[in-house]
């Protein structure tokens, strides 16, 4: 028996790795599996992103390896998107880096930047890889609460009261997944000023920012922010490309040139065709968003529609493609609750304990089902009473 390295300890299996196996067991021909737990976009992305990527895989000559960099041509195409969404103009050269989906970027940073026994702060509730990176890197974690009564946002207050000694690395992300709360533009100055004066780094995480929401930002058109600020995004969520694992990283030359250094060490770069794939979607006019709103908007009704009938509360407004809700007082284990109708309903939803503490008495669900089948979840999860014994 060979043993693991200690690291491996400190993290478990993705909770959806474990908990997804289990939904395709219960999956039969005579009764799907209702998922409305992950946000996997079921919408396809542009036509001209698929003829891109065909019309590039048919050249003999594209199917060799990469620059690191990614072609001049997609670093162009990431600085002219940032430049109109976000009012940010880096340096295609030097001030962004390709990456094969923003979830690598995760680890790509931890190690680049957090030495064992470095502090990092990660938000509770927040996505789960921020700790489990962490835990692998070694690192210190410190959560900060984000709580239902501050309508989830960043308390800089409690933040500024605390030691930061030792902080490398804040994670924060806005629009924030699992809440759906979108960051002012003061408190990410707040941020950056805080960051500035306690000598740390922050990453803010922004694939959401294109999904129902009004006010896409980044983090970078703060003054001050690129000497001490990182930004990811992708092209997963807002352009339906989830499995084509295509994101970047943008900040200061210097932050991105560490990065470069983990990164050229652990890939052979993006193939092509995806690199001309992404030039396509990039190119995407608002038009192309504002479809994709008008499909997401009627399937948030209709999954509001689900959480009142399971009893929830929920704050209007969300941005992302998740609905984040209150289960009712009278749930105690939200997880076997939702187990329930899981089992007798055949509706997997995502318990919200799995995001940090502070998520535990609250539930996720995703807006990556069509309306039909948002509707059919609604009739079965009627036909469900279920008598919970905690």
């Amino acid at each position: 028996m060979i043993n693991p390295a200690g690291r491996i300890e400190r993290v478990e299996e993705y909770y959806f790795s474990r908990k997804l196996a289990e939904v395709r067991r219960l999956d039969s021909p005579q009764r799907r599996i209702i998922n409305l737990g992950i946000g996997s976009p079921d919408l396809a992305p542009s036509s001209e992103a698929i003829e891109a990527l065909s019309e590039s895989a048919l050249n003999p000559s594209n199917h060799g390896y990469q620059n690191y960099k990614g072609i001049p041509a997609l670093r162009q195409a990431i600085a002219g998107f940032s430049s109109r969404i976000y009012g940010v103009m880096p340096d295609p050269e030097t001030e962004i880096l390709p990456l094969m989906g923003s979830k690598e970027g995760i680890m790509h940073i931890s190690m680049a930047f957090v030495n064992e026994g470095d502090k990092v702060l990660i938000p509770d509730p927040g996505y789960p890889t921020y700790a489990s990176v962490s835990n692998l890197v070694g690192a210190k974690i410190e959560t900060y609460r984000l709580t239902e009564k501050s309508s989830w946002k960043i308390d800089l207050n409690e933040l500024r009261s605390r030691d930061l000694t030792g902080v490398k690395i804040m994670w924060i992300n806005s629009p924030h997944m699992p809440t759906g709360s979108v960051a002012g533009m003061d408190e990410l100055a707040g941020l950056v000023d805080l960051a500035r004066e306690k000598n740390f780094l922050i990453v803010n995480d922004n694939p959401y920012s294109l999904i129902l929401n009004d006010r896409p930002a980044s983090i970078l058109s703060i003054p001050g922010a690129m000497d001490v600020a990182l930004e990811l995004n992708s092209l997963s969520k807002s352009h339906n490309m989830a499995g084509w694992r295509i994101g970047w990283v943008s900040g200061s030359s210097r932050h991105i040139d560490f990065v470069l250094r983990v990164k050229s060490n652990m890939d052979s770069g993006m193939f092509l065709g995806l690199q001309h794939a992404a030039i396509a979607a990039l190119n995407s006019g608002p038009e192309w968003f504002t479809a994709q709103d008008k499909i997401y908007k009627a399937r948030k009704k209709a999954a509001e529609n689900i959480l009142s009938e399971l009893g929830c509360t929920f704050a209007p407004g969300q941005s992302g493609l998740f609905l984040w809700a209150k289960a009712p007082a009278h749930v105690i284990d939200v997880e076997k609750w939702l187990d329930i109708y899981l089992l007798e309903a055949g509706v997997f939803i995502t318990p919200g304990f799995i995001f940090g503490e502070s998520g535990r008495q609250f539930i996720r669900i995703s807006l990556c089902a069509t309306e039909e089948k948002l509707q059919e979840a609604l009739e079965r999860i009627k036909n469900v009473k279920p008598q919970i014994k905690d």
